[in-house]
């Protein structure tokens, strides 16, 4: 009776598992796309191989408008421009959204506001290629549910790395 318990609760488990990929996938097919123009900060790590740091530049007007009343973590409210780069428009307090608005999660450093995801790994020895990132690219599902799935050129063109 134990086996087949354990059994059933692992089965549960990579179900759950698996519709977490499956949600997450469809985001990356059928997502919304809004870039979000990057200020680097860290090319590599250690211990996690190849990886770009990186600030937002909409982050600064986060933090000019919250002042000293921003919470440590919460939304905020952004629109894209007619090429699809996102332009901080307010913190999100509830309100309802504009068909075209998107929420972007922040957490809150000492003197600085953090936009989530704030780093994005590559295959070791492709750096070469990220170097000239200027934009994350985000795929949305909804006006809340987003992923970064790439980096894109000053041209606002996703880079792709060739394979050797």
């Amino acid at each position: 009776m134990r086996t087949k318990i354990i059994i059933v609760l692992a089965l549960f488990v990579l179900a759950i598992l698996n519709y977490g990929i499956y949600e997450k996938e469809q985001i990356k097919k059928t997502g919304d796309i809004i870039l979000l123009q990057l200020a680097p900060v860290d090319p590599r790590s250690l211990i996690q191989g190849d990886y770009m740091r990186f600030r937002y530049t909409i982050e600064s007007d986060i933090l000019s408008q919250a002042g000293d009343n921003h919470q440590k973590r919460g939304y905020v409210v952004v629109r894209p421009d007619k090429n699809n780069v996102g332009q901080f428009v307010r913190i999100y307090q509830n309100e309802k959204l504009a068909a075209d608005e998107k929420l972007f999660r922040y957490y809150n450093q000492i003197y600085a506001i953090r936009i989530v995801p704030d780093s994005f790994l590559f295959q070791e020895g492709q750096a070469k290629f990220y170097q000239e990132a200027k934009y994350g690219i985000f795929k949305f599902s909804g006006q809340k549910d987003y992923l970064l799935v790439g980096l894109a050129n000053a041209d606002r063109k996703e880079i792709k790395p060739s394979v050797h």
